[in-house]
């Protein structure tokens, strides 16, 4: 089989789900060598496959990033690396000129992927949390603003991130508020990292009350229309932690099954006092999966999944 698109023709509803994979940059008829893993699994599973060209994506022209895909090929997940939500929705929509779908609408990518959309059905297991609505390369909002924003979040500390990610490897530059009810310590951690996000800043920004975790107990689950297919360690920990959050921590799947999103991840760690929590909530499409997970299991799981 060749690198290209495995596509062609219409698709019949026996049919397995297709899986649309990020192009190698270098040479766009093969796929990129870092989810090689991965696309066999997903070739292993039956899935249909294609190529995207994420540069041209990410550059504005999604119908040349979805040339290689045949038309009226059927219904496509994802798989690749991050799409900011508005190229997400043209992709989605270059898609659909060319008779196809994506199984993670552009509503439905952004709930996911970006923390005010999963909040409220995750209230109760993670961090409190207050956000702003903020543009890439705008400035930070004022230190009366950010008291005022934090205000609900009492004293103590806190974490500093966008709508989607944060700069822990920064932590003291450009993360983590050792005490909020700080004026001069809160506005100086945002300013950071507005600065150093810049053009990358995604949605707003987010402060979240600070929960001390137990270091490398970390897990990432990974569900398909709700039910929870593979629990592996989170990308940035060497291992998963013995223990099973989907068991210990039933409102886990009910929260997750409140959403309503057909492929997603929920990261969680062990809190200091033994309790798991939620750090976020992503969209599977783009979530990093270990090297070493069993990635047949899930890719098995998505290729037979139903249409909805």
């Amino acid at each position: 089989m060749s690198g290209t698109s495995s596509t062609s023709g219409t698709s019949s509803a026996n049919e397995r789900n297709g899986f649309l994979f990020c192009a190698d940059p270098l040479r766009l008829s093969r796929p990129d060598p870092q989810f090689a893993d991965e696309l066999a699994a997903a070739r292993a599973a039956g899935g249909r496959i294609a190529l995207l060209d994420h540069d041209a994506l990410l550059a504005g022209d999604a119908a040349g990033a979805v040339a290689r895909v045949a038309r009226d090929s059927g219904p496509y997940w994802y798989r690749g690396w991050m799409i900011p939500s508005g190229r997400y929705a043209e992709l989605e929509a270059a898609l659909d000129a060319r008779g196809c779908t994506l199984l993670t609408g552009a509503a439905g990518y952004r709930r996911a992927h970006e923390l005010p959309g999963w909040y409220e059905e995750f209230g109760g297991l993670t961090p409190r949390s207050v956000w702003c609505a903020l543009a890439p390369g705008a400035p930070a909002p004022t230190a009366d603003e950010l008291a005022g924003l934090a205000a609900p979040l009492g004293p103590g500390p806190g974490i500093v991130k966008d709508f989607v990610k944060s700069r822990k490897h920064e932590w003291f530059e450009a993360c983590y508020v050792p005490e909020l009810a700080d004026r001069g310590q809160l506005a100086s951690v945002v300013v950071r990292f507005v600065e150093l996000q810049d053009a990358f800043l995604a949605g707003g920004l987010v402060l979240r009350a600070f929960e001390p975790f137990v270091a490398g107990g970390e897990a990432r689950v990974w569900w398909v229309d709700g039910e929870a297919v593979l629990t592996t360690a989170h990308p940035d920990t060497p291992n998963a932690p013995d223990r099973d959050p989907v068991r210990e921590l039933p409102s886990l799947r009910e929260a997750v099954g409140h959403l309503g999103l057909r492929w997603v991840t929920t990261d969680l760690a062990l809190r200091e006092d033994g309790v798991w929590r939620v750090v976020e909530v992503g969209d599977g499409q783009v979530s990093g999966l270990p090297a070493g997970a069993e990635a047949g299991v899930l890719f098995a799981a998505l290729a037979a999944a139903g249409a909805r």
